[in-house]
């Protein structure tokens, strides 16, 4: 089921829309989430950013309240063209870096001419992925709480620094292009939002 984000300031005025466009509609909490069930069979499910489980009052703006940025976190994104990490207080960004490195595409050489491209690509991937390991592991000193994004194995092959044992990765994942400062302003927003499953009838 395709998943929406609502930045958390819009949160009251989106339930409110969805109740209006819907015939009304019954809020409940389960399972963590907020629920919205509507007069018409359609309904929604919201979590909470940061993995956070919501067990408050079945009200669209005490669910709002609950999606405050935590104190320490942090945002790593990585593609083979480049990595962005950010470290933020709350909502606001403390330090951050962005970096390109170039890693070739494909070849439509065949034989060793291919293989020795793929070596080389392999390489050039590996040490793209050490550069944005080594800044993480600056940036994200001591954070624990990690919204990721890029490319799953990439990410992976960055978070294998040991450097980075103690970070834990939560959701929302943010398939990103390759990451620009504008693509991590995108992502940090986009991490502090809800999240939100729509089915309509």
């Amino acid at each position: 089921m395709p998943s929406i984000l609502v930045p958390a300031a819009r949160w009251e005025r989106w339930v409110t829309n969805f109740a209006t466009g819907h015939g009304g509609a019954d809020l409940s909490v389960a399972g963590g989430a907020l629920r919205g069930q509507a007069a018409d069979g359609s309904h929604f499910t919201a979590r909470l950013p940061f993995a956070r489980p919501y067990d408050g009052p079945p009200e669209a703006g005490d669910f709002a309240a609950e999606a405050a940025a935590p104190g320490e976190w942090g945002v790593l994104l990585v593609r083979k063209g480049g990595f962005a990490a950010a470290r933020l207080r709350g909502e606001a960004l403390v330090e951050h870096k962005v970096g390109q490195r170039h890693v070739q595409g494909r070849t439509k050489a065949g034989g060793q001419s291919q293989q020795r491209f793929a070596r080389r690509r392999d390489n050039q991937a590996r040490q793209a992925y050490e550069a944005a390991a080594d800044h993480a592991a600056r940036i994200l000193d001591g954070v624990r709480l990690v919204v990721a994004g890029g490319d799953r194995a990439a990410v992976d092959a960055v978070l294998a620094d040991p450097r980075l044992a103690s970070v834990t990765v939560v959701d929302p994942w943010l398939p990103v292009p390759d990451p620009r400062r504008a693509v991590l302003d995108r992502a940090i927003a986009d991490a502090q939002a809800v999240t939100v499953e729509v089915t309509n009838a």
